[in-house]
């Protein structure tokens, strides 16, 4: 199905959730500027607002860009109770993969014809199968590390992984157990571990993996991959700044690099008793901060007003340095705005790199899947300091506001983290600069679009 074409034609399939949905989002400016035609498949309905808005911008903004819809039946997942899962968006993904079998004669109708396909992780084990009948090339799109793409194509394979204290992959140094996401070590089949092994194992079928890293931070992991399919490093894609831009009032009276920005993503949603906590701390840490609070995973579900979440008490003392917002905010903008000088982050693999771009040090408290393989590397390259006590942000273990305090001072005390936060940032720019590892990875890949043969 794919053509040889000066112009190749590339239809993306993203997933649900912006941790997914962002960095296709981020590609798509590279691919137009290449004179890729470009064709986006977007499933509907989107589960969150902020995934409906960010869509919105991309197509008023890219209006070259085709947009097709995904149109789910919502079937029910109750025929399978080990693929229903409390979390929302694994959900989502079980309803999007059930529902793959409508991308055939979508695909087929494309015109021109297309020359590719780049399907999120999520969606592997389904669309796959589709793809090859098609004949059609099809790269998976990895949100995460090399380092966790490491675990996610050899989880299969291992043997019990919670009889040892590390999971030992060839090529690569061992993950401590610790770090495993825990719905993987359940002895139960759950909609984690479902999709996480299906989808690892037949990756390994597809036309080859691309990743949001860089050689820099994760040239040893990228080097480990010596067999089929290509892992093939784009990455640190670049924030998009759309059109419509967000007020940042607050931000704007601040000191340079004096605010520490607090936020867990676009789908973690802490317990109440911890948010009070985390309040309490940031108070007595004596730091401005600009916090972006959530009490429900999905958005549209996030009703409770902020004094009822913090009381009230407790808001007035907020006030007095800090800025505690519910409405989802331009993370981007956030993170370049010279009053930001850290960055208190769940460590997920775009607010990661989103910090990195902008030379912003964080402070990481892992709250699930790979945030915790998403810290070590953090420390790891010096530019930011892990709360490992903290555990998982789940924990029924409520961290208390004065070690939050205590922990925050630490870190922001420290300038060895800007320092080395600016290097590192340097780095990242390079990478995806004329000339740089990731820029003429996605050259090439581009190229071999172009040279594709007629099938």
């Amino acid at each position: 199905m794919s053509t040889s074409n000066l112009n190749p034609h590339i239809a993306l399939l993203p997933s649900a959730g912006m941790g997914h949905l962002t960095p296709f989002i981020r590609l798509i400016p590279l691919l137009t500027s290449h004179n890729v035609k470009i064709t986006v498949i977007t499933p509907h309905p989107t589960l969150s607002i902020s995934e409906s808005e960010s869509l919105s911008e991309l197509f008023t903004s890219f209006p070259q860009v085709t947009r097709k819809q995904l149109h789910l039946p919502l079937p029910p997942l109750d025929d399978e109770p080990s693929s229903k899962s409390q979390d929302p968006f694994y959900n989502r993904f079980e309803v999007i993969r059930r529902s793959s079998h409508l991308l055939l004669p979508l695909l087929s109708s494309l015109s021109p014809p297309l020359s590719a396909l780049i399907t999120d992780m999520s969606l592997a084990s389904t669309v796959i199968p589709i793809t090859n009948s098609l004949q059609l090339p099809n790269y998976i799109f990895f949100t995460s590390s090399a380092k966790m793409l490491s675990l996610f194509l050899s989880f299969h394979a291992l043997d019990d992984p919670k009889a040892k204290d590390f999971i030992e992959i060839s090529g690569f140094e061992p993950i401590p157990k610790s770090w495993i996401p825990p719905p993987l070590l359940d002895d139960a089949n759950n909609a984690m571990k479902i999709y996480f092994t299906e989808c690892g194992k037949k990756m390994k079928e597809s036309s080859g993996i691309l990743v949001n890293t860089y050689e820099s931070i994760e040239g040893e992991s990228l080097k480990a991959f010596n067999s089929l399919p290509p892992v093939i490093a784009i990455g640190p894609l670049p924030p998009i700044k759309f059109e419509r831009n967000q007020s940042l009032a607050w931000l704007d009276d601040q000191p340079a690099e004096s605010v520490l920005y607090v936020s867990f993503g676009s789908r973690t949603a802490i317990s109440r008793e911890q948010i009070k906590a985390l309040a309490d701390g940031l108070v007595k840490s004596g730091k401005r901060f600009l916090w972006v609070v959530k009490d429900k995973k999905v958005d549209r579900d996030d009703e409770t007003e902020l004094v009822d979440l913090i009381g009230e008490e407790l808001m007035e003392r907020v006030k007095e340095k800090g800025m505690v917002v519910k409405n989802w905010l331009n993370q981007e903008e956030v993170l370049s705005h010279p009053a930001v000088g850290w960055f208190l982050s769940h460590c997920g693999w775009n607010s990661l790199t989103e910090a990195i771009w902008h030379g912003v040090p964080m402070l990481l408290w892992p709250q699930h899947g790979d945030q915790k393989i998403n810290a070590d590397l953090v420390e790891r390259i010096g530019v930011g300091m892990w709360a490992k006590s903290w555990g998982w942000g789940d924990s029924v273990v409520v961290v208390k506001g004065d070690e939050i305090a205590d922990t925050v001072r630490e870190m922001t005390g420290n300038e060895f983290f800007r320092l080395r936060a600016a290097q590192v940032q340097d780095d990242a720019r390079k990478a995806f600069g004329e000339g740089g590892s990731s820029y003429d990875r996605l050259n090439d890949l581009v190229d071999s679009w172009k040279c594709s043969p007629d099938l």
